[in-house]
């Protein structure tokens, strides 16, 4: 964290954070989160789902930002894996050459970065892309791992995302895909070879034996499916 603390600072306003107990726990053994104001830490359940944890940081920090303040909502292994590894300036160009005019914006995995993950990772999602694109007319990355929004659109949005599970970012997209705009960057490459120190050739062959990998990306998957196949039926009464 010391490592990538000032390119945070630099790029970036502050920092929402949530954690569970068990995290938390770690955090103040560090004291580096907890001491530093630059970062806001909110606490939550650790019974609590995958989406609902997110549900509940984005809609605590639309109440602490003010409402033009942009906020980044992405997962930690990525966001060290764009500052820490290959793709520092890639990452670092693309987070500073935005407009208030380009939001909500995604941050989507180009050709070369869906590449980079394994070929079951990369077709389940496709298939909630490819559905997406049938019932809304537009390619969006419905799993997506970067979003830009100011916190008055993100606050006009959480109240109405309901899933519990991680489909919620999927639900998210539906609610802002009529303004919502994307650009295809390389920086969001595969992440597991560079946070779990392994090759990436070998690992890659082994997630795409693995069926705890389908099934890992089916559980999310099919909950997407659901809910865009759901919410286009409301939107047509």
């Amino acid at each position: 964290m010391r490592i990538i603390l000032s390119d945070l600072k630099d790029h970036f306003d502050h920092a929402y954070v949530c954690s569970p107990p068990s995290t938390l726990e770690l955090l103040q053994q560090n004291g580096l989160i907890l001491t530093d104001d630059f970062f806001t830490v909110y606490p939550v359940d650790g019974n609590k789902l995958i989406g609902e944890r997110f549900a509940y940081l984005y809609q605590r920090a639309t109440e602490d930002a003010q409402p033009d303040q942009i906020l980044h909502l992405c997962y930690l292994d990525r966001m060290s894996f764009a500052l820490e590894g290959q793709y520092r300036k890639l990452f670092l160009a693309d987070v500073d050459s935005f407009t208030a005019d380009d939001l909500p914006l995604i941050f989507q995995r180009s050709q070369y970065a869906w590449e980079t993950h394994p070929q079951n990772y990369r077709q389940l999602e496709g298939i909630v892309t490819a559905v997406g694109k049938n019932l809304f007319g537009r390619e969006l990355d419905y799993g997506w791992c970067h979003i830009i929004v100011q916190a008055k659109q993100l606050r006009e949005i959480m109240p109405l995302v309901k899933n519990p599970d991680l489909s919620m970012v999927a639900e998210m997209i539906f609610y802002m895909q009529e303004d919502i705009k994307t650009r295809d960057v390389d920086w969001l490459a595969w992440e597991d070879p560079f946070i779990l120190g392994r090759d990436a050739d070998e690992l890659k062959r082994e997630r795409e034996q693995s069926l705890n990998e389908t099934n890992k990306r089916l559980k999310y998957v099919l909950p997407m499916l659901e809910t865009l196949t759901r919410l286009s039926k409301n939107r047509r009464k």
